[in-house]
């Protein structure tokens, strides 16, 4: 019987990098895409001026990652759903992420650790709201935002439940909270005591309601508000707009689709913001 030749394997080639990048872009890399339409130069400043240490007197010591480098892997987290292990394993594994993240092959990555005090840091600074609104301005500069009509959404975002019991949650509920676990600190990091409970269509939630306004012209949202799951819809509602059409009748539209609609790749950034994984639309 005659022995059956197939396809060498296990060679290496001077240009199969640039190849299989030639390959990606043909398919369709959708990392490729976000590159090509925004500039994320656009944070640095913000980004540098709140995350790094304006004090130093030198440059001793260990160097930082570039802090928009490390913003991209908080949206490459977003994006594809990824823990901080998980996120480290795919940029040190995937060619695509390398080149999202401007990294060589013998560059250092970011392990799970830098990653989670960068989270951690970028949201205790307050910087994700600030820039929203940069991006914002940004998308309206381009003409993306059209500001001919707005429509209201809500969609919900499911927290852990907590197995409290009945003296503890009727402390939180009075937003007395900060006083228990506190002889138990590590218990208390576990602890949510902003997230509330509601109903809707008969379905239970626990967590945080997300309220947007959204550019009907575009679906892109341009401002939007983060409260307890409990807040009923309309009361976000007269916040969202200018004093000049406040006293107006603007009538919200709900809509399930709406904010699935945004312009790719555009809505990678709002899914950073929003969180678009495990979300309930109302």
């Amino acid at each position: 019987m005659k022995r059956q030749v197939y396809k060498k394997t296990g060679n290496r080639g001077l240009f199969d990098e640039q190849e299989t990048q030639e390959r990606l872009s043909k398919i369709g890399n959708p990392l490729e895409m976000i590159s090509e339409v925004i500039d994320f130069e656009i944070f640095r400043e913000k980004l540098e001026s709140k995350l790094l240490n304006q004090n130093k007197k030198n440059n001793a010591g260990a160097k930082p990652y570039d802090v928009v480098m490390m913003f991209k892997i908080m949206i490459l987290q977003r994006y594809y759903g990824l823990g901080d292990t998980q996120i480290e394993y795919q940029i040190l594994d995937r060619l695509s992420f390398k080149k999202f993240l401007g990294l060589e092959s013998g560059d250092k990555v970011p392990d799970e650790k830098t990653v989670w005090l960068f989270r951690e840091n970028l949201t205790k600074s307050g910087l994700v709201k600030e820039i929203f609104e940069q991006f914002r301005q940004y998308l309206e500069t381009e003409g993306l935002i059209i500001n001919e009509g707005k429509m209201i959404d809500a969609s919900f975002t499911i927290a852990p439940r907590q197995r409290n019991t009945r003296e503890e949650n009727k402390m939180i509920k009075e937003g007395r909270g900060d006083e228990l676990w506190n002889d138990k600190p590590n218990k208390k990091r576990h602890k949510d005591i902003d997230a509330r409970w509601t109903k809707k269509n008969d379905e239970t939630f626990y967590g945080y309601k997300n309220h947007a306004k959204v550019d009907t012209k575009s679906k892109f949202i341009d401002n939007y508000e983060v409260t307890d799951a409990s807040v009923h819809d309309s009361q976000p509602f007269y916040d969202f707009f200018e004093s000049k059409v406040k006293n107006e009748f603007l009538e919200p539209t709900y809509n399930n689709t709406i904010l699935s609609k945004f312009y790719y790749p555009y809505k990678t950034l709002w899914k950073y913001f929003f969180g678009f994984n495990n979300i309930y639309c109302v």
